[in-house]
């Protein structure tokens, strides 16, 4: 995926820039960016501007087919590999492991290389790509039917597993490039309420996507059947991709190509200059921090839910998704509610509300654990507090990282949130079985004003800008 070729000359490191009095100040804004009286709150801003939509639009079909993707690879499994009698969870095991694998080895390398490269171009060609591996499934799927097994698997599965290798491998690149446009294209004033926004969409495809993901294959498998296709369900997931890399060759980031540095990258000194930058700047590095314990706990959330649906007398274990979608639900909320009136309050004081918030309601859960509704609330509670502190964090690092360090930094931030997901989804099932649920729960909670209590004592000693500019 080279776009330059390389210059034959030596490359210079720039110094990372000296923080200025007025960088050091928590209430300075740039005079060009301060709020106005006649700036507009709220999503007005960034759904008037055209550059944001575009990139928005992408994201909605991207992240759709990211949600579904997972389901398509059960529908696959169920209808071409499973025995009658068999269990499901071993073949979708090693499509989860084969997900992973990338997320936690090349996030970080991703960034490096979308420093260099247009920000738009990442964007089409991983959607494109992406589209193209899923609809590359039938005629592979059809031509491995009888070349039988290896290494004791079938090899339409191998081939199952090569393609969810390199769709995810794609997506490491997406992600940092579509962080690192977002500043590119919204002014800083107007961060949180775009990051609200995108917060907003993602929670609620992600309920989509797994809530009609099924419904909406089995309904273009059979659209498929009526017209003669075998590819209906395909058609449906990489058509989204194709449709996102369209949606995408629109977007104007602003970005000059020769300002880019085209010279061959020295990946392991990139991924040094970026965790360099985390070490010196404390105010994007604490956000970060954030932000991991933030996934941590949701990913352990994800594991604990289905103990907790089956401790519930009205719910089975596999009803667990009720109590996920009802915080995703309540984050999508949280993150609305930031879009339109966040602009109000400093990120430190959302992020110490946020902690306080979701330890109270992680608190609560242990408490409510054999009660549909009252559980069913302590969830949303916390995805809404969830938001609070998810939204101003990410908002931050977008907003204090210089456009030549933003795709190192989102880069590192996204190897760091994967295994931030892996973790806690490898030992939050051991910690329930030897402590219980409820001891688990409240240490999450203690996790959790831990990190909120961090934000606002760096925010006291002035290492917090705020976002709203005042």
């Amino acid at each position: 995926m080279q776009l330059f070729e390389p210059e034959q000359e030596k490359r210079q490191y720039p110094p990372f820039p000296t923080p200025t009095p007025e960088a050091s100040n928590p209430h300075h804004q740039p005079q060009s960016e301060s709020l106005s009286p006649a700036f507009k709150r709220g999503f007005g801003p960034v759904l008037e501007n055209p550059r944001f939509l575009v990139l928005w639009l992408g994201q909605v079909f991207s992240q759709l087919a990211d949600k579904i993707y997972l389901v398509l690879m059960i529908a696959l499994i169920a209808s071409r590999f499973q025995a009658p009698d068999q269990p499901i969870s071993g073949w979708v095991s090693a499509i989860m492991i084969a997900f992973t694998i990338p997320a936690v080895l090349f996030g970080s390398l991703a960034g490096v290389f979308v420093d260099r490269w247009p920000k738009k171009d990442v964007l089409v060609l991983s959607n494109l790509l992406r589209g193209g591996a899923v609809l590359a499934l039938p005629p592979l799927l059809w031509l491995s039917r009888d070349w039988g097994w290896l290494w004791g698997v079938p090899v339409g599965f191998l081939l199952l597993l090569v393609v969810t290798f390199f769709v995810s491998t794609l997506t490491q690149f997406f992600a940092p490039a579509e962080q690192a446009a977002l500043p590119l294209i919204v002014k800083r004033q107007s961060l949180l309420p775009a990051n609200s926004l995108y917060t907003t969409t993602m929670m609620a495809l992600l309920i989509i996507g797994f809530a009609v993901g099924e419904p909406l294959l089995a309904a273009m498998d059979h659209l498929g059947t009526q017209l003669g296709w075998s590819f209906g369900k395909e058609l449906l997931v990489g058509g989204a991709y194709a449709i996102a890399g369209m949606i995408l060759l629109l977007l104007k980031t602003g970005e000059k190509r020769a300002a880019l540095e085209i010279q061959r990258p020295h990946v392991f000194q990139d991924i040094w200059e970026g965790i360099q930058y985390l070490q010196a700047h404390h105010r994007v590095r604490n956000a970060l921090i954030q932000l991991v314990i933030l996934f941590s706990v949701f990913a352990a959330l994800a594991v604990l839910a289905v103990p907790l649906a089956a401790s519930i007398p009205s719910l089975k274990a596999e009803q667990f998704g009720f109590l996920l979608a009802s915080a995703g639900l309540g984050m999508g909320l949280g993150a609305a509610f930031l879009g339109h009136w966040g602009q109000g309050f400093r990120n430190a004081q959302l992020s110490l509300w946020g902690s306080a918030g979701m330890a109270l309601s992680l608190v609560g859960l242990s408490l409510f654990t054999h009660n549909l509704v009252l559980a069913l609330l302590m969830t949303g509670f916390l995805g809404v507090f969830a938001a609070l502190i998810g939204v101003p964090m990410q908002t931050t690092i977008q907003a204090e990282t210089p456009e030549e360090m933003r795709g190192k930094v989102f880069g590192l931030q996204n190897n760091a949130i994967n295994i931030a997901l892996s973790l806690p989804l490898a030992l939050a099932g051991v910690a329930e079985s030897f402590w219980g649920l409820q001891t688990v729960l409240w240490v999450l909670a203690a996790f959790v004003v831990l990190g909120g209590i961090l934000t606002w004592y760096i925010a006291q000693k002035g290492a917090i800008v705020p976002i709203s500019g005042k």
